[in-house]
């Protein structure tokens, strides 16, 4: 259900400037990770942990906080107790980030089916298989003056717009909304969603598309 947002102090689950300083540091941050899913996947507390490997809860909470740096052997006993790889406790450190950086004018330019004539989409950029298990797709959405409206979208994910120039009104399940710029709309995208009328021309805006990338 979408609603207004307004001014509010919220609590988010992360830290967007959070900092890791220096290799080590990350290093011990990507073990404590893995060894904190391979655990929660085999439904084994610290406490049961910590019983199976003669390693204290307080070790092991260091560990999976990335708060220390486990020697090979204490990582050794913790794979034999999870029954993984010892190399798996590194995947997350060894595996490539990307980025991508698309210069203004350059963005991939494709048919989306349902659109019509003027409607154009640039795909700004695109990365796939990463470990956060999510793809992210950003759209730059330019509707001119040889625009219509067309057949709304419905698809999985969640998606953002926001609004860079002219004025749209903006169907999202069964209510309208006006955007100008400056103005953000963030909501589920199963629910049918597109342009309803173009209010003012022309009308530019981002489309951020985020869903679970396949198994």
């Amino acid at each position: 259900m979408a609603t207004s947002q307004q001014s509010a102090k919220i609590e988010l689950g992360q830290d967007p400037h959070a900092t890791i300083e220096g290799s080590e540091k990350a290093l011990e941050v990507a073990i404590g990770r893995e060894v904190h899913a391979f655990r929660k996947q085999q439904n084994i507390t610290v406490a049961e942990l910590a019983a199976v490997t003669n390693l204290s809860i307080g070790m092991l909470s260091k560990i999976e906080n990335g708060n220390t740096s486990p020697s090979l052997s204490t990582l050794q006993t913790i794979s034999n107790a999870l029954s993984v790889p010892l190399t798996a406790f590194f995947r997350q450190y060894e595996e490539q980030r990307s980025a991508v950086h698309t210069k203004a004018g350059a963005g991939v330019q494709i048919e989306r089916e349902g659109t019509r004539a003027g409607h154009q989409y640039n795909l700004l950029g695109h990365i796939g298989g990463n470990s956060s298990g999510v793809i992210v797709e950003p759209y730059l959405i330019t509707l001119d003056s040889e625009s219509d409206t067309f057949k709304t979208f419905q698809h999985s994910g969640i998606e953002t717009i926001f609004m860079l120039e002219g004025e749209v009104d903006y169907l999202h399940g069964n209510k309208i909304y006006s955007l100008k710029p400056g103005d953000t709309l963030f909501f589920d995208a199963d629910a049918p969603h597109g342009p309803e009328k173009l209010v003012k021309l022309p009308a530019r805006y981002l489309s951020i598309i985020s869903y679970k990338q396949k198994p």
